[in-house]
């Protein structure tokens, strides 16, 4: 059944007139795995109603897909009045998908099953300001590492690496045949290739803004989260913005830059950045600490020796004024920007997300007041502010979300479903044949610290 036929010379190529039967077997094939997929359809008669499709149809793609350990027919439907039908589910242990958040002072890694689920999560330290290729080197480690917590017999179906910029894709691209330009510093380096090439498989990159905003879509209530603005605050301030369930990314995948509004504040008039994220709330804080201003951070300045913003905020949570009002201006000024968006936008909720923003009450209170008293009253009717509920695991889930997506996207699975797994892609293997020579020596240093699992934070560890 296999459609080789497709492309050639790993360019697309559309077939005109009526479709043959291989695209017709894959278009149903892609549907009906969709909705078993995602619970749409959980039995025979649901599939037959929901897909439009005959019974004869229906019963052999299963058996296709059956076959093809995508989906199961073990189980039993509770009966309604007569015999029981059997249970149609999607087997999400088929594959799995590796993801990493990259950040300005952290990285973490994680593995997820098809649905999306991770099943195990590692955070450490790491500064990206060093060379990327010992960046790289300690991603592939951990992927390796974490790989061999996980039964390396499952087959690797993508990976999803988020990072601190905005990421481009090409019009029409499934996934990312070259690095695109994410971080100046890392212009020209090989990191999609190398991983493509150790790991064989797909790799898809978002923005961490991006990634954190569909993690956050996911975990939430859809009543919720399908009109929703993100707004993370660090040393930059981003968006994300959910419209009808869906994100939101621009002409060129940069929508949501806010932290390059021009916010004024004290005479002073420069973009919502420099006068509201991090490192002003770092330089004041560290700044009330040397002139004595404020004697709680004095103190965490001369027993530490510096000063960050987490400390200002912890301190303005324990009644320091002077970090009380740094984070209420910092509250304000952000609070004026999303404010705008928000009668624009009409959003049913803002997240509000970022160590700083998540360990604040007083910083998500100015913002709230801020919003609240500057837009519309129809916008802030049932309009919901609160902090988000994920941390540092917003990324990795939104990742693999991205991954899943795609790897599920309708067009993207006919391709691939009669050939069993999106890694047989001709137009694939030909990308990693191009890339042999920038594979990279095998490594493998593991790290110290045990993962941080599913397990563990059922149990609040």
């Amino acid at each position: 059944m296999a459609d080789n036929g497709i492309f050639e010379n790993g360019s697309r190529k559309r077939g005109r007139g009526r479709p043959r039967n291989a695209d017709a077997a894959a278009r149903s094939l892609a549907t009906i795995l969709n909705l078993v997929r995602t619970g749409a359809a959980n039995t025979r008669q649901e599939l037959e109603r929901e897909s439009e499709l005959g019974r004869a149809i229906v019963a052999d793609r299963l058996a296709t897909l059956i076959g093809l350990q995508l989906a199961d027919e073990s189980a039993f439907a509770e009966a309604a009045g007569g015999r029981a039908p059997r249970l149609v589910q999607f087997n999400a242990d088929r594959a799995r998908v590796i993801v990493a958040t990259l950040d300005q002072t952290a990285i973490g890694v994680g593995i997820a099953d098809l649905s999306g689920t991770l099943l195990t999560v590692h955070h450490e330290t790491l500064d990206l300001g060093e060379p990327p290729e010992s960046t790289i080197a300690r991603l592939c480690a951990l992927f390796e590492w974490i790989l061999e917590k996980e039964e390396r017999s499952v087959p690797l179906w993508g990976i999803g690496i988020s990072v601190p910029g905005p990421v481009r894709m090409a019009p029409g691209e499934d996934f990312l045949v070259t690095t695109p330009a994410f971080l100046p510093a890392w212009n020209g380096i090989p990191f999609v290739e190398r991983l493509s090439v150790q790991f064989g498989a797909p790799v898809w990159m978002r923005s961490s803004v991006e990634t954190m905003t569909v993690g956050e879509l996911y975990s939430g209530d859809d009543a919720e989260t399908s009109d929703m603005l993100f707004v993370k605050v660090g040393k930059r301030i981003g968006a994300g913005i959910v419209c009808d369930g869906q994100l939101y990314r621009g002409a060129q995948g940069s929508a949501g830059l806010i932290g390059q509004m021009p916010t004024t504040f004290g005479g002073r008039t420069a973009a919502l950045d420099v006068l509201a994220g991090s490192d002003m709330i770092t330089a004041e804080g560290l700044a009330a600490a040397r002139d004595g201003s404020s004697p709680a951070l004095a103190d965490i300045l001369s027993r530490g020796g510096d000063v960050t913003a987490i400390d200002v905020g912890q301190a303005a949570q324990m009644g320091d004024p002077v970090s009380m009002e740094i984070m209420a201006r910092s509250g304000n000024l952000i609070g004026h920007v999303v404010a705008a968006f928000a009668n624009m936008l009409n959003p049913s909720i803002i997240v509000l997300s970022g160590s700083v923003a998540q360990t604040n009450d007083i910083l998500l209170a100015a913002v709230r007041e801020a919003v609240y008293g500057e837009s519309h009253p129809l916008v802030t009717r049932d309009l919901k502010i609160r902090a988000s509920r994920l941390g540092s695991s917003a990324g990795l889930l939104g990742a693999a979300k991205v991954v899943i997506e795609a790897l599920f996207d309708s067009d993207f699975l006919r391709e691939w479903i009669t050939l069993s797994e999106p890694t047989a892609l001709e137009r694939f293997r030909q990308t990693l044949s191009s890339h042999d020579r920038d594979k990279p020596p095998a490594r493998y240093d593991p790290p110290a610290a045990p993962p941080h699992t599913r397990r563990d934070e059922q149990e609040g560890r």
